[in-house]
């Protein structure tokens, strides 16, 4: 059974604490961002040796597998957006419909042996094009398809969350 897709528009991260898993962007400096990104893919490796790694805690919740999969394309799609935001001027990036894909390119059955490295390598991408951004650059803007406008800087706050949110999902489960 498909799970409800997410409608929320999560960029209020920016402003303010979130009340589920407590990450507050206040607390992470933009040279942080990098070593916390890798420290998260590797706890997911972990993560992805559970025996439970394919089961879902509840029809409305991925399972671990399926997130680290969303984890890993996460890092991915912003890695993609960064490299924009750096090369063109306030580039509009592609709608991704993060459920769509889930169900696309079948998370629930990829193989977590191999998740496990791709989730690193795009984690490794995108912390390096993150250390290379030069101090003039972090100001550069894109804008997302809804039209919520992210700096090189608030974009990174903002994937961020998102790994760091997830890890925590399924820590609690």
């Amino acid at each position: 059974m498909p799970i409800a897709p997410d409608t929320k528009d999560w960029t209020w991260v920016l402003e303010r604490p979130c009340n589920e898993c407590g990450f507050d962007s206040g607390d992470y400096s933009r040279e942080d961002v990098p070593s916390v990104i890798r420290a998260n893919a590797a706890e997911w490796q972990s993560q992805l040796q559970r025996d439970d790694v394919g089961n879902r805690p509840s029809s409305q919740q991925w399972s671990v597998l399926e997130y680290a999969c969303h984890v890993r394309d996460v890092y991915r799609i912003f890695d993609t957006r960064v490299s924009l935001m750096l090369n063109e001027d306030n580039p509009v990036f592609k709608n991704w419909d993060q459920d769509e894909t889930a169900l696309e390119e079948h998370y629930e059955l990829q193989d977590p042996v191999v998740v496990g490295p791709e989730l690193t390598s795009a984690a490794n991408a995108i912390a390096q094009r993150l250390e290379s951004v030069r101090e003039d650059q972090w100001a550069r803007k894109g804008t997302r398809s809804n039209g919520s406008l992210f700096s090189v800087e608030s974009l990174e706050l903002y994937m961020l969350h998102d790994s760091l949110h997830h890890l925590w999902d399924v820590s609690a489960s």
